[in-house]
């Protein structure tokens, strides 16, 4: 069985993530979305109600799985018997930001890395994008999936 987990704080979850995780269960046999918890980082919204957004979303795939973790990825990989870990690349930032993460896991452990470039039309939204949308009244519904609620 191949496994790939999805990490990210998903505060909130974006079309972006969506579509990356949509993609992502073509290609493994299960995709575990795992909302990474960070103490020194000011979270919009719940660890709960984050993890909520992405299991409504995902609600009719058998595919997906929805967890919490603290801790390097690559110890949470060893954890849930996945081989890959999958990103998902918006811009040249975003690529050497994740090359050096990903040769870095890969240093560390046996566990791949596989980028999919995102949508073209999704490749501008960013959770930071969305919050700010959000903290300033205007309609978000365009760049989350349904399940996000405020």
């Amino acid at each position: 069985m191949k496994k790939a987990i999805f990490p990210g704080s998903f505060d909130p979850i974006t079309n972006g993530h969506y579509d990356i995780i949509k993609r992502g269960i073509s290609l493994f046999d299960e995709v575990i979305v795992a909302i990474g918890v960070n103490a020194e980082k000011k979270y919009m919204f719940s660890l709960e109600q984050r993890k909520q957004f992405i299991e409504e979303a995902f609600k009719d795939s058998t595919k997906v799985r929805v967890i919490t973790y603290e801790g390097l990825t690559i110890d949470l990989c060893k954890k849930e018997k996945a081989e890959f870990i999958l990103r998902g690349l918006r811009n040249p930032a975003d690529f050497e930001f994740e090359k050096a993460i990903a040769h870095t896991n890969r240093k560390l452990s046996k566990i791949e890395t596989v980028f999919l470039l995102t949508a073209a039309n999704t490749s501008y939204i960013s959770s930071s994008i969305v919050r700010d949308v959000i903290r300033n009244g205007g309609d978000y519904s365009v760049l989350v999936p349904d399940s996000v609620k405020v």
